[in-house]
């Protein structure tokens, strides 16, 4: 439909590819793109029959399509010209990339929970979920054999985990609702000036003045009357339908900031509540999970990782090392200089 860009266009690469590409000036792709969005696989290739449907099957049959797993070293290395940009020396390796999402479960999943007495203890890292929570959420959880899941994307051989299957669960607005729940709320100058006055984030000010008013009940009664469905931006997983939109039920007249924080615990806790819908339809299919482990930013917010273990009933695991997406890169940069032989 568009011939004149089209006939511009030098490659096509998905984000992950273009930055190695940037810092290496090799075209190569990197197995967890090409496997996760356009149907690769690492035992036949393109699928063909979908190029050909869509009519772009040219694409597939140009120069450039090497495909590497996250971790290889890609070409030699910073060209001259990104080392510049990025004030590192030519020549560093660059590793064939993970997109940010995968990078995070890598980096969170294989954490080492000696002497915590939890479930996944001794157990294969089969047993756990990667929760990365940011603006979206995406629900990471590896098989040995490939399990298919109604509404949740894969399974992808070797996509996140060297010889391991991927199923990933996502819901497509979770920071990004809390925030809008939040800041559209009439009561919200007031909670801005209140938690500036404090000297506190304004969700360290919500959590704390949820605990001022939940007197002697457990935080989570306090929306017995409450409740959100949080599809504002459709269903990701388990649903997989994008014409859905959200919901609030239990409304009154009240503008204060004790409604506030409310909705906003009622939205977590929704969130919470769609987290338990994808976890209950993967095991459902096969998948036998007993931990998650969290990472992204809002498992920075105790409320919000409290919520997950109480309405999930599993134990929740953070890592010392917070960033979690930045250690899994710093893991594919180990293989790729040749410090470590594997991602495991």
């Amino acid at each position: 439909n568009l011939p004149e860009s089209w006939e511009k266009v030098g490659y096509f690469f998905d984000l992950p590819d273009f930055l190695s590409w940037k810092a290496t000036g090799v075209t190569a792709r990197s197995l967890c793109t090409v496997v996760c969005k356009w149907t690769y696989t690492s035992d036949r290739g393109w699928d063909e029959s979908f190029w050909k449907m869509i009519d772009l099957l040219n694409l597939v049959n140009t120069p450039g399509n090497h495909v590497l797993s996250p971790g290889e070293a890609v070409g030699k290395g910073l060209t001259p010209d990104a080392a510049g940009d990025l004030g590192l020396p030519a020549g560093i390796a660059v590793a064939a990339s993970l997109i940010d999402a995968h990078a995070g479960g890598l980096g969170v999943i294989g954490a080492d929970v000696k002497g915590h007495n939890l479930p996944c203890e001794n157990q294969p890292i089969t047993s756990r979920v990667a929760m990365i929570c940011g603006t979206s959420s995406c629900h990471m959880g590896v098989s040995e054999t490939p399990i298919f899941v109604p509404g949740v994307w894969g399974p992808y051989f070797s996509a996140m985990v060297p010889g391991l299957w991927l199923n990933e669960g996502g819901q497509s607005a979770t920071g990004k609702l809390i925030d809008h729940v939040v800041r559209g709320h009439v009561a919200f100058p007031e909670l801005e000036a209140k938690a500036a006055a404090s000297a506190h984030s304004i969700y360290t000010y919500l959590n704390s003045h949820l605990d001022l008013i939940k007197k002697s009940l457990p935080v989570g009664f306090l929306t017995v009357d409450l409740h959100v469905w949080p599809d504002f931006h459709g269903n990701r997983s388990p649903l997989a339908d994008l014409t859905l939109k959200g919901m609030v039920v239990g409304l009154t007249l009240s503008r204060g900031l004790d409604e506030l924080a409310l909705i906003y615990l009622a939205t977590i806790q929704a969130i919470a509540l769609g987290t338990r819908h994808i976890l209950e339809v993967m095991q459902a299919a096969g998948h036998d999970i007993t931990t998650l482990f969290l990472c992204g930013g809002l498992s920075k917010n105790p409320l919000f990782v409290q919520m997950h273990a109480d309405i999930t009933g599993k134990p929740v695991v953070l890592s010392k090392e917070v960033e979690s997406v930045l250690v899994g890169a710093a893991i594919l940069g180990a293989c790729a200089s040749g410090d470590f032989t594997s991602i495991q």
